[in-house]
């Protein structure tokens, strides 16, 4: 079901896309998008629609109108992945979200953030002054996995409408997507150019590799090699148990960071080979289609990649919007 008449799409907060690419395939027109990391905005404009600018987004366009707006603001402040600072000054920029629906005059807010946003006051003051503008609000909170991502990532939605609030879109997958479906075509081997890449190991990474067994991590190399663990590992022991870790080719992948290309900073290892995984694996653990081409090196397209919505859960939300507009 696609939308009578093509309403428009506008994205703050919009990174490389990932989460506004999805209501191209329902019909929605992508008409403006700002995002201030100037290589996200090529990487956009190249996939998406060259409509993307690099801009701040608390300085309001007041010449874009559409009629849904959708906005990821920073979830660094908020994440239970991060150190949570209240005093973050990037949660303030949540707030902007008024000021661009107000001159937009979109009948349709989709924010979208990390499930603690909901417990904020930063959320608690936008639902309050978006309510008092006319909005009616809803707050979902959804697993990527059960709408066919192969990633275990929860997300938090907050919903607001002028012209009613849609049905909370329901899971779609009975079994969840696994890494081995997600990786399927591609070669263990990784390419030396392209999106197929990863760093190639140092000389005691690559040790450490070689004694993490399949569905391994760090505690296998503290108990079968710990001459080769930093001092911090010895002490540390069994916490933090998803660093140095493989996938389980058998399981969705845990929920995928900006920096998925370095081991230490959760479970990216190779379910079999001895390196992190990919760009291009990252990005089909995001759901993100080969044929998209990502501006920047390595470690910006990695980034890039981790901080999008998975285009599953993306195409479940923007199926939901369908509706209200109908």
């Amino acid at each position: 079901m696609h939308p009578v008449h093509k309403p428009r799409a506008a994205e703050i907060f919009a990174g490389a896309g990932l989460f506004g690419a999805v209501f191209k395939d329902f019909a929605f027109e992508t008409v403006y998008a700002a995002e201030i990391n100037h290589r996200a905005v090529k990487s956009f404009n190249r996939n998406v629609a060259p409509v993307a600018e690099v801009r701040d987004v608390r300085i309001v366009r007041t010449d874009v109108r559409c009629e849904i707006l959708l906005a990821g603001p920073p979830c660094q402040g908020f994440s239970t992945l991060g150190p949570r600072d209240p005093r973050d000054a990037r949660n303030r920029l949540s707030l902007a979200v008024v000021n661009w629906a107000m001159a937009t005059k979109a009948r349709v807010v989709v924010v979208e953030n990390v499930p603690k946003f909901l417990e904020s006051s930063h959320w608690q003051r936008l639902r309050r002054v978006m309510q008092l503008h006319g909005y009616e609000c809803a707050e979902w909170v959804l697993s990527a996995e059960a709408f066919g991502a192969p990633q275990l990532r929860t997300r938090a939605f907050g919903i607001f409408s002028k012209i009613g609030i849609p049905a909370a879109p329901t899971p779609t997958v009975r079994a969840p997507v696994t890494v081995r479906e997600a990786f399927k075509g591609l070669a263990v081997k990784p390419a030396t150019s392209g999106m197929h890449v990863a760093p190639p190991p140092s000389p005691i990474a690559l040790s450490r590799f070689r004694h993490i067994p399949p569905r391994g991590d760090k505690r296998d190399v503290i108990r079968r090699a710990p001459e080769l663990c930093p001092p911090s590992w010895l002490r540390m022991g069994a916490a933090a148990t998803d660093v140095w870790g493989r996938l389980d080719y058998d399981e969705p992948s845990n929920t995928l960071r900006c920096d998925f290309q370095n081991a230490s900073k959760g479970r990216y290892v190779h379910p079999t080979a001895h390196r992190v995984i990919t760009l291009r694996e990252g990005a089909r653990i995001q759901g993100v289609p080969d044929s998209w081409q990502f501006e920047g090196m390595r470690a910006h397209v990695a980034e890039q990649i981790g901080n999008g919505v998975p285009l599953p859960l993306g195409r479940a939300i923007a199926g939901a919007m369908v509706p209200l507009f109908s």
